[in-house]
C-alpha cells in the first residue's frame, strides 16, 4: 500500500495520542476485544493490526477457516483507525486529548469486501490506509493477510468524519 494522503512523512504521533487511541480501539470498543482485534502499527499514513486465530472465529468448522463476518469486521475498525490517525495527524496543533474527542461522530457509511482466498493460518495482518480525507467523508482502502503475507480479502470503506 501507498501513501495518498496529504500528511508530512516525519509526523510522529505522541506516546499520550499513541495510548489514547489505542485504549479506545482495543478496549472501549468491545467488538474489537471479540475480535481479538489489536493494533500493531499506528502511523499517520498507515495503520496495522492482527487478529490470532481462536475458535470462536470459525466459520467453517471442516477446514478451521475465519468466518467472513470477522474479516469484515475486521477491515471495517481498520478502516475507522486509519481515518482516526489521519485526522490526528492533520491536527497536530491539538494537544492528544483534544485530538482524541475528534473521534465522536466517526462512522461506516459504505463498505465493500472482496474475499479472494480462503482465511485459514494461526493469525491475520490487517492494514488499512486513508485515500482521501475531506472535511466531511474520508474514504480508504483496507488488505487482510494470512501469516504468510498472501493476500486473502480487500475492502474499501467512506466514513462520515463530520
Amino acid at each position: 500500500m501507498t501513501k495518498h494522503i496529504e500528511v508530512e512523512p516525519e509526523v510522529e504521533f505522541e506516546d499520550e495520542f499513541v495510548t489514547g487511541l489505542k485504549k479506545v480501539f482495543e478496549e472501549m470498543i468491545v467488538f474489537n476485544q471479540v475480535l481479538g482485534l489489536k493494533i500493531t502499527s499506528l502511523k499517520p499514513t498507515q495503520v496495522r493490526g492482527r487478529i490470532d486465530m481462536k475458535r470462536d472465529l470459525i466459520g467453517h468448522f471442516s477446514f478451521n477457516r475465519i468466518h467472513g463476518g470477522v474479516i469484515s469486521a475486521g477491515l471495517d475498525a481498520m478502516g475507522g483507525l486509519a481515518v482516526m490517525a489521519a485526522i490526528g495527524a492533520r491536527h497536530m496543533d491539538e494537544t492528544p486529548i483534544q485530538r482524541l474527542h475528534r473521534f465522536g461522530k466517526l462512522g461506516t457509511i459504505d463498505l465493500r469486501i472482496d474475499y479472494l482466498r480462503p482465511g485459514i493460518g494461526e493469525y491475520f495482518e490487517l492494514r488499512a490506509e486513508v485515500m482521501r480525507l475531506g472535511s466531511r467523508v474520508a474514504s480508504t482502502r483496507m488488505e487482510f493477510l494470512g501469516a504468510d503475507g498472501k493476500l486473502l480479502s480487500t475492502g474499501s470503506g467512506a466514513y462520515i468524519v463530520s
